[in-house]
């Protein structure tokens, strides 16, 4: 018995795939172009001298910088612990605000208690908090990670909360009046429906953990784009200062990225389950 072959592509389907295809790549190559065309002019107003080299740096120099820091071997050392700590800040501020947006949704009563606080938090700039954390916990990088820990948790609580609360009322009633109980509920109905909110508070912790840790570098390091940046900037390096400021461009994209990734594998397997 052959197995079944899967219907043509109709021409009008075809084509439209086709269209679909140019344009992304027609994005992705004018992307390019555009980031290609500011480092060309960047270079070609230095060597002419329209901008001071010395106070904007350029892409040469950058160059040039980059590699003298991989043969002094200070290169993957600085971005190996910048990486580092905003991964772990990350993880802890999404792991810990989910858990907490959970118990908020799950106790009312706490939710309720909680709320000017979660507000009065939210609203304080977390940059203060700095100096306070370097007292408790002492220079070093547990510091810097609380920091980077301290503006990202609020955001994510609010963020997963509210897409918690958001959550379809009726298809909540529809599952209780079949006696699921509040465990079920959230695991039936809650969650699944709040995918994209947890996404969502993961693309915005990504910027906001490498805010706190460049900022915590700032306060208290002796390693990192941060020093490296504070450093350059004591010392007039720019060049040191502009090529610090590109690689964390450069890893905050990464980091970017990699969420889209999950976000994509997530929805992909959700579609997979939903036609089974």
């Amino acid at each position: 018995m052959s197995d079944k072959q899967e219907p043509a592509l109709s021409r009008e389907r075809a084509e439209y795939l086709r269209k679909v295809k140019i344009r992304k790549y027609s994005i992705f190559a004018t992307r390019i172009l555009i980031l290609v065309a500011v480092f060309a002019v960047w270079e070609i107003t230095a060597n002419l001298k329209l901008v001071d080299p010395f106070i904007t740096s350029q892409p040469s120099r950058i160059i040039r910088t980059l590699v003298n820091l991989y043969r002094e071997g200070d290169l993957f050392r600085h971005i190996g612990v910048t990486c580092l700590e905003t991964v772990a800040g990350f993880l802890m501020g999404t792991i810990l605000g989910t858990g907490i947006a959970i118990l908020l949704w799950w106790s009312d009563f706490i939710s309720r208690v909680l709320e000017p606080y979660l507000v009065v938090l939210n609203s304080l700039p977390k940059i203060a908090l700095g100096p306070i954390f370097i007292i408790w916990i002492g220079p070093g990088p547990s510091a810097i990670i609380v920091m980077a820990l301290a503006i990202s948790l609020i955001v994510t609580i609010l963020e997963v909360l509210n897409g918690f609360l958001s959550a379809d009322p009726e298809k909540i009633r529809l599952v209780q009046t079949f006696g699921a109980n509040r465990l079920q509920v959230f695991t039936k109905v809650v969650l699944p429906a709040n995918i994209s909110s947890v996404i969502n508070a993961l693309k915005i912790n990504v910027g906001l953990s490498w805010v706190g840790v460049i900022v915590g570098e700032f306060l208290v390091s002796r390693a990192g784009l941060g020093y490296l940046i504070v450093y350059g900037g004591q010392v007039f390096q720019l060049d040191l200062v502009m090529t610090s400021v590109i690689i964390l461009a450069v890893a905050a994209a990464l980091m970017y990225q990699g969420v889209v990734w999950i976000e994509k594998k997530l929805t992909k397997n959700r579609q997979i389950y939903g036609q089974l």
